[in-house]
C-alpha cells in the first residue's frame, strides 16, 4: 500500500514520531485536545510540503517567497502537493464575496454577457471589482463606508500622546510627522478639548499646501486629514497602495448600505439588465437553495455550457450545509465553518489528482443531519485519486474513514506520541483514550433540574427570526439547537445578550491582538508569579516582567522580530538575541526553585500549576486544566489559540463568579471526547452554583445532559427562524419534526 513516511517528527511536543500515512485513504487524526495531532499533520507534513514545492520554484521566484523552515524531523517520504482546508477566515477584504471565491458570480456575470436583456456581451460590464460595471459611488463595495472617529480618536490623549489610533499616525511615523510638520495643532492638547474647527482641519481637510509649515522646514509641506487619507487608501484609489494595509484601516469604518445602489455594488446599467425577469442584484441575494431552482429554468445552446458549470459548485454549497447563504455575502462575515466549507465546495471542482487535502476538524458547526453529507463529499474527493488527512473527533466521520490514528495518550508533555493505527473496529479493540470513550456505554444525567424562573424574547425579529417568543429557564443548564444558520445564534447573540447585558458572553472571537498577552497574563497569574520571583531573589517584581526593565532590548520582550514583506505577508522571526526568550541575559541569572522567569512561560499550565508554592497560583493554573486547557503554555500568544482554546481561557477566567447568566457559543469546538466530560463537568459546577448557563451546540453528548432544549428550524436561511420544539431532551425526542429530536433518540 503506498504510503507517505514520517520518519522521527520532532515539532513541539511530538516525541520523535515515526508513522505510516496510507495514500489515497481517508485517514483521521485523533486524540485529546493538544496531543499533537496538528503538529504532526500542519506542521510537519503540511508544512514540508509547501517547503519543498517553493523549492521547485526558480531561484528569481525563490528569493520573492518567504522562507520555509524544514520541520523538525528526520525524514519524510513520498509526500505529495498539499492543500490545507482549515477554518481560517477567507480574509477581510470587502471586495471578496461568497460568489467570487467560488467563482460562482464570473460565471453569473458571463451568463448574463451573452443572455441578457439589453446583450452586452461583454462580462465586465456585471463586474463591481471593474470600473466598467461598479457603482460610481460606493466603488463597488456595496456600502458606503463611514468612518467611525469613536473608533480612530483616543479622546483622553493627545496627538503626541498616540491619540490618533491608527498606526500609521503614532508618534514618529511619516504621517505623523507630516501633522507636525503642518504646524496646524497644539500637540500636547487633550484631543477631547480641541474645537469643532481643529477637529474638522485634523480629520477631513482635502490635500492642500500648508501655508506656515513648522520653522526650519526645507521642502513644501502638503496636508491632507486624516480621515480623508485613510479613506482614499482604503477604497483602493491609490494602486500601489499594500492590500494589508487597506484591510487594517477598515476596523476604523462602519458600514452602511450605499444609498445610491441599494447595496448591488452594480451601477445603474448592470442593475438594469434582466435575465428570465431577474437581475443580478436579486439574484446574489438569492440563497444558494433558491437560486439553484432559479437556475433550473435557464436553457438554451449558449446557456447550458455556463450553467453546467454553476450547478455543480451551487449544489454542492446546498449539500455541505450552507445552502442558507448567499452570493453577495462578504467573506469576512463567514464563521471559520462556513469559511472551511465554502472551501471545500469549491475545491470539488478543481481537476488535479493525486494531491493531499488537510482538513481541521470539518464538521465544527454542522449539525448532525448534515454530517453525512460532508462524509459523501469526502469520499468524491477521495474517489478523484487524492489523499485526505483530517483532524476530527466526530463518532460519524470515523466510522467512514478508512484509517485512524490516534496521537497522545494525553496532552502537551504528556502527548506527542502515536498510541494507534488502524480501522475503526480495531480502534474500539484498542486501550487508547479515544477506544475507550467510544466503546463504553457512556452515562448522562437523566435527573432534570427544574428552573427556578423563566427569561422571556417576545416578537424576535433579527435576521432570519420570525417574530418569535422564547422562554429561557433561569438556574439551569439550557441547550439552543438546530441546523446551520436556522436562528441559534440571531436569538441568544443578537437578542437574548442584548436585552439582558449582564450576561457573560463567551464566544470564539480572538482574546486580542496583542503579542504581549498570554495565558499567564489573561488569567492574571503573571503578576504572582513575577513576585514569587521577587521574594526569592530579592530584586525588584518589575525586573522580571517582559513589558519592563527585564525585557530584550532587542525585540522589547516580545521574543520575535517583526518584518515586513509589503506585498507579500509579513514575516515573523525568533529574536537572534534573546533567542525568543524575551528577556536580557542578566535576569535569566536568576531562578526560582531552579527554573528561570523563561523556563515558567515555557511550562504548560498543568506543569506550573505542581511547580508552585503560592495556593493563589495553583489555584489560577487549575483552573485551565478543569476546561482542557492544562496543555497550553504560559507565555503563549493568545492570538495563536483557536476559537475554541480562546473561548475556554475566557470561561476559565470566569468560573468563579456566581449568579450569572453564562452564554457559551459552541464551547465544544476542538474538544475530543475525554475533554467534553471536563466541560460538562465546568458547566454543572456553574448551574451548581447558582448560574444560568446558555449554551448554543450540535454535540449530541452536550445535549442530552442539559436540562432544557429549545431547538430551532426547521432549515437554515428564510427556511429557519422558528422554535421547531422546546422541553427537556426526551421530551425533544419526541417531536416528530425535529431534527435534533430525531439524533437525541438514538443517544437517549
Amino acid at each position: 500500500m503506498s504510503s507517505v513516511e514520517v520518519i522521527g517528527a520532532r515539532e513541539h511536543n511530538l516525541k520523535n514520531v515515526t508513522v505510516s500515512i496510507p495514500k489515497k485513504k481517508l485517514v483521521i487524526f485523533t486524540g485529546v485536545s493538544g496531543s499533537g495531532k496538528s503538529s504532526l499533520v500542519f506542521d510537519t507534513i503540511y508544512q514540508e510540503s509547501q517547503r519543498q514545492l517553493i523549492e521547485t520554484f526558480s531561484s528569481f521566484a525563490r528569493r520573492r517567497l518567504p522562507k520555509i523552515n524544514r520541520p523538525d524531523m528526520d525524514e519524510i517520504r513520498n509526500i505529495s502537493t498539499a492543500i490545507s482546508i482549515d477554518q481560517r477566515k477567507l480574509g477581510n477584504n470587502p471586495r471578496s464575496t461568497v460568489g467570487t471565491v467560488t467563482e460562482v458570480y464570473t460565471y453569473l456575470r458571463l451568463l448574463f454577457s451573452r443572455c441578457g436583456e439589453p446583450l452586452t456581451n461583454d462580462s465586465r460590464v456585471f463586474g463591481f471589482n471593474n470600473p466598467y460595471g461598479m457603482c460610481p459611488v460606493c466603488k463597488g463595495l456595496g456600502n458606503e463606508l463611514v468612518f467611525d472617529v469613536d473608533a480612530l480618536i483616543d479622546w483622553n490623549r493627545s496627538i503626541n500622546e498616540g491619540g490618533i489610533r491608527h498606526r500609521h499616525f503614532q508618534p514618529g511615523m511619516a504621517s505623523y510627522r507630516v501633522i507636525v510638520a503642518s504646524n496646524y495643532f497644539d500637540l500636547d492638547k487633550k484631543l477631547r478639548d480641541f474645537t469643532k474647527e481643529d477637529l474638522d482641519r485634523l480629520l477631513y481637510t482635502k490635500k492642500s499646501l500648508v501655508d506656515k509649515p513648522m520653522p526650519g522646514q526645507v521642502y513644501r509641506v502638503w496636508y491632507e486629514g486624516v480621515v480623508e487619507t485613510l479613506k482614499r487608501r482604503t477604497m483602493g484609489h491609490e494602486t500601489d497602495e499594500d492590500s494589508n494595509v487597506a484591510e487594517y484601516a477598515l476596523q476604523f469604518y462602519k458600514g452602511q448600505p450605499c444609498k445610491a445602489c441599494g447595496g448591488s455594488r452594480l451601477n445603474e446599467f448592470a442593475r438594469s439588465v434582466k435575465l428570465n425577469g431577474r437581475t443580478i442584484p436579486e439574484l446574489v441575494e438569492m440563497e444558494f437553495t433558491d437560486l439553484l431552482t432559479w437556475l433550473m429554468e435557464i436553457k438554451g445552446p449558449v446557456a447550458d455550457p455556463i450553467v453546467m458549470r454553476m450547478r455543480p459548485i451551487l449544489q454542492n454549497l446546498v449539500d455541505i450545509g450552507v445552502g442558507y447563504l448567499n452570493l453577495n455575502r462578504s467573506t469576512g462575515t463567514l464563521s471559520g465553518g462556513e469559511s472551511q466549507r465554502v472551501k471545500m465546495a469549491s475545491q470539488l471542482g478543481c481537476d488535479l489528482v493525486d494531491l493531499i487535502y488537510i482538513f481541521d476538524e470539518p464538521t465544527v458547526g454542522l449539525h448532525q443531519r448534515d454530517i453525512g453529507k460532508l462524509v459523501d463529499m469526502l469520499r468524491r474527493l477521495k474517489e478523484k485519486g487524492n489523499s485526505l488527512l483530517i483532524v476530527e473527533h466526530d463518532t460519524q466521520v470515523m466510522k467512514a474513514s478508512d484509517w485512524i490514528i490516534d496521537v497522545g495518550p494525553g496532552a502537551g508533555a504528556t502527548g506527542g506520541n502515536i498510541v494507534f493505527t488502524g480501522t475503526y473496529p480495531e480502534l474500539l479493540q484498542s486501550d487508547s483514550i479515544t477506544g475507550k470513550m467510544l466503546s463504553r456505554d457512556t452515562t448522562y444525567r437523566a435527573e432534570r433540574r427544574s428552573p427556578s424562573a423563566w427569561m422571556t424574547v417576545k416578537d424576535a425579529k433579527v435576521h432570519n427570526l420570525k417574530g418569535i417568543t422564547a422562554k429561557i429557564p433561569e438556574g439551569v443548564f439550557c441547550c439552543i439547537t438546530g441546523v446551520a444558520g436556522s436562528g441559534k445564534s440571531s436569538l441568544i447573540l443578537d437578542v437574548f445578550a442584548r436585552d439582558h447585558p449582564e450576561a457573560i458572553v463567551i464566544d470564539q472571537s480572538a482574546i486580542g491582538r496583542s503579542s504581549r498577552s498570554n495565558p499567564a497574563t489573561y488569567m492574571k497569574v503573571f503578576d504572582l508569579i513575577r513576585q514569587e520571583f521577587a521574594e526569592a531573589t530579592g530584586e525588584d517584581a518589575s525586573l522580571f516582567s517582559f513589558n519592563g526593565a527585564g525585557a530584550c532590548p532587542k525585540c522589547k520582550g516580545s521574543g520575535r522580530l517583526h518584518v515586513e514583506m509589503f506585498f507579500l505577508e509579513d514575516v515573523t522571526m525568533v529574536c537572534d538575541e534573546c533567542e525568543g526568550r524575551r528577556y536580557r541575559p542578566e535576569v535569566l541569572e536568576y531562578r526560582y526553585n531552579g527554573k528561570t522567569i523563561a523556563d515558567v512561560l515555557d511550562m504548560t499550565a498543568a506543569e506550573a500549576a505542581t511547580f508552585f508554592d503560592s495556593r493563589e497560583i495553583r489555584r489560577r493554573l487549575r483552573v485551565l486544566d478543569e476546561v482542557g486547557l492544562g496543555y497550553l503554555r504560559l507565555g503563549q500568544e493568545v492570538s495563536s489559540l483557536s476559537g475554541g482554546e480562546a473561548q475556554r481561557l475566557k470561561l476559565a477566567r470566569e468560573l468563579h463568579k456566581e449568579g450569572n447568566i453564562y452564554i457559551l457559543d459552541e464551547p465544544t469546538t476542538g474538544l475530543h471526547m475525554a475533554d467534553i466530560e471536563k466541560l460538562l463537568h465546568v458547566i454543572n459546577r456553574l448551574v451548581d452554583g447558582g448560574n444560568t448557563v446558555i449554551v448554543i451546540e450540535h454535540n449530541l453528548d452536550v445535549i442530552r445532559n442539559s436540562d432544557w432544549v429549545v431547538d430551532m428550524g426547521p432549515e437554515g436561511g428564510s427556511k429557519g427562524g422558528e422554535i421547531i420544539a422546546e422541553g427537556t431532551p426526551e421530551q425533544v425526542a419526541r417531536q416528530p419534526g425535529s431534527y435534533t429530536g430525531q439524533y437525541l433518540k438514538m443517544v437517549l
